[in-house]
């Protein structure tokens, strides 16, 4: 497979011979039988809670094969729910999906269907984003006072388990650790904050060794009939993270991300115009920042992987 980006055939949506559960902003989640889903992750982008028009090519690819990748770090610290994302043993477990190859391969996940628990598991390393806005209106993060003089892209140590409520429109809101508590018990909200800590500590780890400052994350968790809690959904990526270059950090400042950063950008400057209102319909993407995206998502997928997309061994090339 080569990732020029000339030849990327981006996919904004899937249509396959399972049963639709769900289509989200960018996955589209099927049932696959036996108390299992598959978890297809499209190009499909989005900012300000808005669908963008166009995809980003590869995308889905980092995302799915990123998420494989971490879960084979965290494989001795948590149970997770994946079974498989690699394209000849998804094919094998599901037939179905052979003559469909190329629009499933490598954006595919096979998991465990799980109970999801209605939390967001943010863990934050460093001051910024919404707990930076927080902290400067009331000194605090999460409803918890924080030490005063703190500045934006501050190191927080140790870092802070920060929930939140999952929202299937619009943005998460931030929560109290009581407000957590009281929603689903007080042994589930201590067994997500101490798991979600040891993950993002693990995963903080390696991402120093490739020079990256993992910011902040969210995790997500379901459980299975029988109760055993289960990591699922994606896992450190730039979709779910903030990564930014070790060697470009100075606190005292927003810092550069590894993300869809040159979208947001775009975005921005078209709000500041006027030209758009943050509503739907998005406007269109143009081609250099199309370009510039979905480098960045390569980017950082080499960066701490140690390998390029094309040629990493947790897929099918």
């Amino acid at each position: 497979m080569s990732t020029n980006f000339e030849i990327a055939a981006a996919i904004g949506r899937t249509e396959l011979p399972l049963p639709l559960v769900a289509r989200g902003k960018v996955r589209d989640v099927y049932d696959a039988g036996a108390d299992r889903l598959l978890i297809v992750a499209t190009d499909r982008i989005s900012a300000f809670d808005v669908v963008l028009p166009q995809p980003i090519p590869w995308k889905g690819a980092v995302l799915t094969q990123l998420t494989a990748w971490w879960l084979a770090q965290l494989d001795d610290l948590t149970p997770h729910h994946l079974i498989s994302a690699d394209a000849d043993a998804i094919a094998a477990a599901l037939p179905v999906l052979d003559p469909h190859r190329a629009i499933w391969e490598r954006r595919s996940m096979l998991v465990r269907r799980t109970r999801v628990v209605p939390i967001e598991c943010v863990v934050r390393g460093y001051l910024s984003g919404s707990a930076w806005k927080e902290y400067r209106t009331s000194g605090t993060l999460a409803g918890e006072a924080l030490p005063p003089g703190l500045v934006e892209s501050a190191r927080l140590d140790p870092p802070i388990f920060s929930p939140a409520t999952k929202a299937d429109e619009g943005h998460d809101e931030n929560i109290t650790l009581r407000a957590m508590t009281e929603s689903v018990g007080a042994a589930l909200a201590d067994g997500l904050r101490r798991l979600s800590l040891v993950i993002y500590a693990r995963g903080r780890d390696v991402a120093e060794k490739a020079g990256i400052i993992l910011a902040d994350t969210k995790f997500e968790f379901g459980r299975l009939p029988d109760g055993t809690l289960l990591l699922i959904d994606e896992v450190l990526t730039p979709d779910s993270s903030r990564f930014w270059p070790g060697d470009s950090y100075a606190p005292g400042r927003g810092q550069s991300s590894l993300d869809k950063q040159p979208v947001r950008d775009h975005l921005e400057a078209l709000v500041a115009r006027g030209a758009w209102n943050r509503e739907p319909p998005a406007p269109d993407l143009p081609d250099d920042v199309v370009r510039t995206t979905s480098e960045r998502y390569l980017d950082v997928f080499r960066r701490l992987t140690g390998t390029d997309l094309a040629t990493f061994s947790g897929g099918s090339p």
